[in-house]
């Protein structure tokens, strides 16, 4: 195979350029508003959790003395955490460049940022009652001096550092933590027909008397700074301890992993900051980041709506599925043939309603589900729990790996243990990722199977916002093959084989690879031949290879990638039949559809599983054939609307990487609003 001297884009390199795609969105000013500070949460949401993670664990490789080359796309691991470091720097710049702008034109539309120099008489006393009713309990201050050894600062918490000049002229320092468990914007009271909001952090500096006024201070200071900390689990060996004890100790030992990335306020005085890094043992391994006055920024998300919905995004009403009704039995629809959802499109309610209407059913004899995430408040746990008060026979392999819920999944795997669901725990060595239900339901004397296959977690509050397949169905060749997944739960030392479905970590790359083998031989026997792919990441670099392979071959290949994109599309005698987008939009892009052309006669799929070694190597992966040839139609239709994008679509070339994409169409099609057009019409509602 002829290798090109750059054939990869580097994965963590390709992370930030997604994340530069969220950034976009924050500063594009067709966008509403206030969606547009939510995005700016967003992007910094995920620049928190890439330090926690993929920057912790190139600093590990770095430390261990290992360059790193191979599996870092050629590039030395000190090299990379230096790029990644300066590229942080120039988006954090941009993104403090933005937030100016929407503060500017919040003020356009009545809605002001005070900080604690420009607050009116009018809304002193009520900022001070505020701060004493609601701040000064949760509040948590550390005085510092030399001789006592600062406590550990929690990963991703915000602090205030402070120095005051006593009237002896010596320098007090001290640090304040911002309560996580009070909003983060308190809305003042209204002037007239003006909004105003003064973030918490604003509202410390202001009543810094009322902390500090125990100390005779002539002068005092407070910059914002915040630590993100190595995010990966470390297990005991202790083998006395179970499972959920390991998992529940080391997530409680994150918060005091090693640091990975420093940020502050570019502002803060040179004294306050060097004091600072000494006692914390901040070293030039570690990313540090000069910030803006807040940090934090992820809070954003939760920017209050005052009431302004012109400042939002429309909300849409989910749409019913064309021929499920929630008045008749959902088992019943089922048994006559496939259905698909499409959240958020549709609405989630059927999952529920399926698992409702298993919990209530006599002949329903077991449940067999895996979560990986689950809402806050789960409908889909509490019908399990439902179920199993029933006298179900309730299975759930609930992943408590899942990385930042692992505490959440614990909870609800010790209330749903307690209510006599039968819990497994995945896979040792391996993460269920797989998104699945099987329902045995006695129907005179036989067993009949019913049951659902997602792209996504089984999440009241995600469905809202990802876009995810989930596809209802009765074929028993199909739910088979899902049960002896189930089975390989219970029994992972065998392999089973498996007649329709594709599953990690066993077959994901060689069934694949006969897949995109198949175009090539079709290609070269003139016959049609194409790949169509939609997929969150692709970093495995032999899933990259391989459809290079296709495109030297001629196979024409489109891929939509939402975030990591290790492929260089549209390079000559590699990859110049390979064309590649990113949608970045009102939803988060999570579904995973491969349509192979066949000869025209399409083989297409949905799936838990991205094309990334994790996915292929190390988790349990479900990828499920669709039989039916409406909803075989109807997702390729899906795949044409969004490749049809030129609003909302960015293209992945190297020349121009995250620039809009023109093709050519004179009409404007947004993808997101396109598809929910597409499935009004299905119901014969009136636009």
């Amino acid at each position: 195979m002829v290798k090109h001297k750059n054939s990869y884009i580097n994965r963590e390199l390709s992370w930030l350029q997604f994340n530069a795609r969220v950034l976009q969105e924050a500063g594009d000013e067709t966008v509403p508003l206030i969606e547009r500070l939510r995005f700016l949460g967003i992007f910094s949401n995920n620049l928190d959790e890439f330090f926690k993670v993929r920057y912790a664990t190139i600093k590990r490789i770095d430390q261990a003395g290992k360059g790193g080359k191979s599996a870092l796309g050629g590039i030395r691991a000190a090299e990379l955490l230096e790029m990644i470091t300066e590229i942080v720097i120039k988006q954090q710049s941009e993104s403090l460049n933005i937030l100016e702008n929407i503060q500017n034109r919040l003020e356009n539309e009545g809605i002001y940022m005070v900080n604690e120099e420009d607050i009116s008489e009018v809304h002193e006393e009520f900022i001070i009652n505020y701060f004493h009713q609601y701040v000064s309990p949760a509040l948590v201050t550390i005085i510092l001096n030399d001789s006592i050894e600062l406590p550990i600062l929690k990963d991703s918490a915000a602090y205030l550092a402070v120095k005051m000049i006593l009237d002896d002229d010596e320098r007090q320092f001290a640090l304040i933590e911002i309560p996580k468990s009070i909003d983060r914007f308190v809305v003042l009271p209204k002037i007239g027909d003006k909004n105003y909001i003064i973030m918490v952090d604003d509202l410390l500096r202001h009543c810094m008397d009322e902390i500090f006024n125990i100390f005779n201070y002539k002068s005092a200071t407070a910059h914002m700074i915040k630590i993100t900390r190595d995010g990966e689990l470390d297990f005991e060996s202790d083998v006395s301890k179970s499972f959920i004890e390991k998992i529940s100790a080391s997530v409680k030992h994150r918060q005091i992993g090693e640091p990975v990335r420093f940020v502050y306020d570019k502002s803060i005085n040179e004294e306050t900051l060097e004091y600072l890094m000494s006692k914390m043992g901040i070293d030039s391994k570690d990313s540090i980041i000069p910030g803006g006055r807040y940090h934090n920024r992820r809070d954003y998300v939760k920017f209050p709506s005052l009431g302004r919905t012109d400042l939002l995004y429309d909300k849409i009403k989910p749409l019913a599925v064309k021929g499920l009704s929630f008045g008749g039995s959902i088992f019943k629809a089922i048994a006559e043939k496939d259905y698909l959802q499409y959240a958020p499109y549709h609405t989630f309610a059927y999952v529920v309603k399926f698992l409702r209407e298993a919990a209530l059913d006599p002949q329903v004899k077991t449940i067999k589900i895996t979560i990986y995430r689950l809402a806050e408040i789960s409908h889909v746990a509490s019908s399990l729990i439902n179920a199993a008060k029933n006298g179900k026979k309730v299975t759930v392999s609930i992943e408590i790996q899942a990385r930042f819920d692992e505490q959440a999944n614990i909870d609800y795997a010790e209330q749903m243990e307690t209510e006599g669901v039968n819990l497994i725990f995945g896979v040792q060595g391996l993460k269920v990722h797989s998104k699945m239900c099987v329902v045995e339901r006695f129907e005179g004397k036989k067993l009949k199977r019913y049951g659902f296959v997602s792209t996504g977690n089984f999440n009241e509050s995600t469905a809202k916002v990802y876009t995810d397949y989930t596809l209802f169905t009765a074929n028993q060749k199909i739910l088979k093959d899902i049960d002896k997944v189930f089975d390989f739960f219970e029994t992972n030392y065998k392999i089973f084989r498996y007649k329709h479905i594709i599953t990690s970590p066993h077959y994901t790359e060689t069934s694949f690879n006969k897949l995109i083998d198949a175009e090539i031989e079709n290609v070269k026997q003139g016959k049609p031949a194409y790949i169509k792919l939609k997929m969150n990441s692709i970093s495995n670099y032999r899933m990259v290879d391989k459809l290079y392979e296709a495109s030297r071959a001629g196979v024409k290949i489109q891929m939509i990638v939402r975030g990591i994109c290790c492929l260089i599309p549209g390079v000559p005698d590699m990859s110049e039949n390979i064309e590649a987008i990113s949608i970045v939009d009102k939803f988060l892009e999570h579904t995973r559809l491969f349509v192979f052309c066949n000869d025209n006669d399409p083989k297409v799929f949905i799936a838990s599983a991205d094309w990334m070694t994790r996915n292929i190597e190390n988790r349990v992966e479900v990828t499920c054939p669709i039989y039916d040839k409406d909803i075989k139609k109807e997702l390729i239709d899906t795949f044409e609307i969004c490749w049809s994008d030129n609003v909302k679509a960015r293209s992945l070339s190297p020349n121009k990487p995250n620039a809009y994409r023109n093709n050519g169409s004179e009409s404007k099609i947004r993808s997101q609003f396109a598809t929910y057009s597409y499935y009004l019409n299905k119901l014969d509602v009136a636009l």
